[in-house]
């Protein structure tokens, strides 16, 4: 009997430990790359993004930046990357050699970057492509969706993209037409447009995907460009939330993809065509899908709630970066 409760209690401190080991596992190791953008406040938006990571506690995040810039320098001033190297302002993509992160080090990269990101080498291409079929997390914000239109594997990644010369000759426009049906458009036609910036209704198509689970159907993103005819390989891809384009503001009449998931070998992303200014990242639904995306692309499970404040479809809601 005496060694029966010996026994019991020596599972029961078995059972302690092993809620320790769960409560003090370590954070997410996220990678934000950026660097030359046509958007003029990518480095602020940089440090938005990594300041509502880390403020969930369950990631940390490193940033690298390439050597050459665009003219957005005061932004860079003013959100440097500590031990990064100096930024000087180029009108053209020009390849920093130097750059070539540690992929492996990290469970998912953010990629943060424009039409003019500086081309990365053949090594650190390869490197990436590696990390990425190995089972890496990648997530892709707004702009960096027109990025590097002639590598192929990155355009596999991104599923779908704009500008960047980018054609029928890299697939199909993807869109929900207003009957709502899913349409693969196959015809003629130059990648990516957006009309002027407004507040836009994001309608959730796969509500039973674990980013979007539990958000509301409809909700009200903050003023923001509204990404339309993206086209691309569109492989292993899944559509999980839409914004209508309307025509009246040189747009498509077509519900258009605003968050995606693609599958690379056994690499999860996570593509995001929100997040033009700073008053686009305050919004609580890009902040929730961040959050919520990144630890979907790092581990394929999210745990983030979604929180009392997100947007409902009638009302936006922002929290004020003041950092």
């Amino acid at each position: 009997m005496m060694i029966a409760k010996k026994f019991f209690v020596f599972l029961l401190i078995l059972a302690g430990l092993g809620n320790i080991s769960v409560a003090q596992k370590s954070p997410l190791r996220v990678l934000i790359v950026d660097g030359q953008n046509n958007h003029e406040q990518w480095p602020k938006i940089t440090a938005m993004m990594k300041y509502d990571l880390e403020q969930t506690k369950k990631f940390t995040v490193d940033i690298q930046r390439t050597r050459y810039t665009w003219q957005g320098d005061k932004w860079a001033a003013q959100y440097p990357v500590k031990g990064g190297p100096e930024t000087q302002p180029l009108k053209e993509p020009k390849m920093d050699s130097a750059f070539h992160p540690k992929f492996a080090n990290y469970d998912v990269v953010i990629c943060n970057f424009g039409w003019n990101a500086a081309p990365w080498s053949a090594a650190a291409q390869q490197d990436f492509e590696k990390f990425m079929k190995n089972g890496g997390g990648l997530v892709v914000i707004h702009a960096a969706n027109n990025s590097f239109p002639k590598w192929p594997a990155y355009n596999q990644m991104i599923g779908l993209g704009g500008w960047g010369d980018r054609t029928e000759k890299d697939g199909p426009y993807v869109y929900y037409d207003q009957n709502n049906k899913l349409i693969r458009d196959t015809q003629p036609g130059k990648a990516g447009s957006h009309g002027a910036q407004a507040e836009f209704v994001i309608t959730v198509r796969d509500s039973k995907h674990p980013i979007t689970k539990g958000m509301p159907e409809k909700w009200l993103h903050s003023k923001d460009e509204l990404y339309d005819r993206l086209r691309g390989p569109a492989e292993n891809m899944q559509i999980l939330a839409t914004a209508f384009s309307p025509k009246t503001n040189n747009g498509t009449d077509r519900n258009e993809p605003m968050l995606l998931t693609v599958q690379y070998g056994k690499g999860r992303i996570f593509h995001m065509a929100l997040g033009h200014a700073d008053y686009s990242v305050e919004c609580v639904g890009f902040i929730t899908c961040l959050q919520r995306g990144t630890q979907w692309a790092a581990t394929g499970k999210v745990d983030i709630p979604i929180p009392k404040d997100f947007p409902t479809e009638d009302k936006v809601s922002q929290r004020k970066f003041d950092q």
